[in-house]
Parts: structure tokens; sequence; C-alpha cells
């Protein structure tokens, strides 16, 4: 009944309801641990694809030139350049054309 309070009407004070309440926000929960992950992989990808076309380079040639330079920059802190540091994102796609 702890994990049920704050929930509206019988989910909060009827037993049988606030048990199945819980159970199911538990597997949402669990589910959406792992869903996360994958939304947040979706964002940086489309930032950084957004801000390659703005030097004329598409995301896949720019991640795969990355590779291919072993530059060891993750999604996330590239994403991070595109939005908030746009000259530091220019160099480094100047860096592998």
């Amino acid at each position: 009944m702890n994990l049920a309070k704050g929930y509206w009407g019988s989910r909060s004070k009827v037993y049988t309801v606030a048990k199945n309440t819980v159970e199911k926000g538990l597997q949402y929960a669990y589910r959406d641990r792992k869903t996360k992950k994958r939304e947040f992989r979706a964002l940086w990808i489309q930032r950084i694809n957004a801000g390659a076309r703005q030097h004329g380079i598409s995301y896949s040639q720019l991640m795969g030139k990355l590779a291919a330079k072993n530059i060891g920059l993750n999604r996330k802190v590239l994403a991070d350049l595109a939005m908030n540091n746009p000259d530091a994102f220019k160099a480094i796609v100047d860096a592998v054309k």
C-alpha cells in the first residue's frame, strides 16, 4: 500500500486494486528504463545528422569517417557539440573531410 500512495481513488485505498496498479507500474518502469536508452540514442543521431548536414555531409558519412580517423567521440558528446558548440562541431567535421 505504501507504493500506491498518491494514486487516485481506489487505486490507493483498495488492496487488490492497489496491488495490481503497483505491479503494472513496476512493469512499465522496467520496460521504460530500456526504452529511454533507445530514445536518447535516436535523439542524438537526429541532432548529429542535423548538424552534419549544415556542413554538407550526411550522418552516416560523418560517422564512417570518424571511425576511419580513430576519433573516439561518442554520439552523446557529438550531439552536445552540435547543439551547444557549433564551432567545435564544425572543427570536427572539417577534420574528417
